[in-house]
């Protein structure tokens, strides 16, 4: 058992110490609260509930167990790869599979597929539950996402998303008639005060968080818009949006109540991405064509008004 010990700036006080020890050691704030509750984590000496807030200057010791002997599992499930070469590449995941394996899902995600695929040509910078991955698009969004296939192509890529020099952009039909046709909402994201496993605008211990807007068709009761994303945080534009009123259709979560009849899950597609391919510096910007759901979807709602 290692034990990690940290010293919270005075900045950090008031911040829980779930939320620190997860960033500060770069794991699921789930798994920190574990540790918590097996009382694994001591601030100040004292061992401390999940909900500790940090006072600032104190000194955080955990007990960090050994790790479990698990990984990832290559497994042969078809990829739609829209671009590939010796450092990257770019898949269209589909609507209904999860990223990388975690609690409930252990098989059938991308990463099961990409160990198929690539086998040891995956960065290892995320560990064996998450190689190549460099970010992530929510189970029931579809879409582009990158992939790392060395840690040169990982810190490039994943610098130019901190950098705000990746390009994202969505579409995604939303509940109601927007009234501007294009729009920006600036507002901080950050863990839902109650339903913790959601996310919401708030200015407690959230990140700044900005989407742009444009409306590409309005229908009765439905917008069908592009986004475009400054910042990446969880949710993001389902957070947003709903925080406008306007939440995505058929998002259950966000969004609350039924989703509309042939609509499983939120209509939210990643049409294109675009990024300085981390070898030659060469920019590259790929689509991806809106999927049957989504053109389904758009068909039922009749002509545009």
């Amino acid at each position: 058992m290692k034990v990690e010990r940290r010293i919270p700036p005075p900045d950090k006080a008031g911040e829980r110490l779930d939320r620190y020890l997860g960033e500060e050691l770069g794991v699921p704030r789930s798994q920190v609260q574990v540790w918590l509750e097996k009382g694994l984590v001591t601030a100040g000496g004292v061992t401390r509930a999940k909900n500790y807030r940090l006072r600032g200057g104190e000194e955080i010791a955990v007990s960090v167990p050994a790790p479990v002997a698990y990984e990832a599992q290559a497994e042969d499930i078809p990829l739609d790869i829209v671009y590939e070469d010796d450092d990257l590449l770019v898949v269209n995941k589909p609507k209904g599979m999860v990223v990388h394996p975690a609690a409930g899902n252990y098989t059938g995600t991308l990463v099961n597929a990409l160990l198929a695929h690539c086998g040891d040509s995956l960065s290892g910078i995320n560990g064996v539950m998450r190689p190549g991955i460099v970010h992530r698009i929510d189970k029931d969004t579809s879409g582009l996402l990158m992939v790392a296939k060395n840690d040169l192509a990982h810190r490039s890529l994943a610098e130019q998303i901190k950098a705000h020099s990746f390009t994202r952009l969505y579409e995604a039909v939303v509940v109601g008639r927007l009234r501007d046709d294009e729009g920006t909402v600036n507002a901080p994201i950050g863990r839902h005060p109650v339903h913790r496993k959601k996310m919401a605008v708030t200015e407690r211990n959230s990140k700044p968080a900005v989407t742009h807007y444009e409306v590409i068709a309005r229908y009765a009761g439905y917008t069908h818009i592009r986004v475009r994303l400054e910042t990446g945080r969880t949710h993001q534009i389902r957070v947003h949006m709903a925080y406008l009123g306007h939440p995505v259709a058929g998002d259950t979560v966000y969004g609350g109540g039924r989703p509309p009849a042939g609509l499983q899950g939120q209509c939210l597609h990643a049409r294109v991405i675009g990024f300085r391919h981390p070898r030659d510096g060469r920019y590259i910007e790929l689509s991806s064509p809106l999927p049957p759901y989504f053109t389904a979807f758009l068909r039922t709602l009749g002509e545009p008004m």
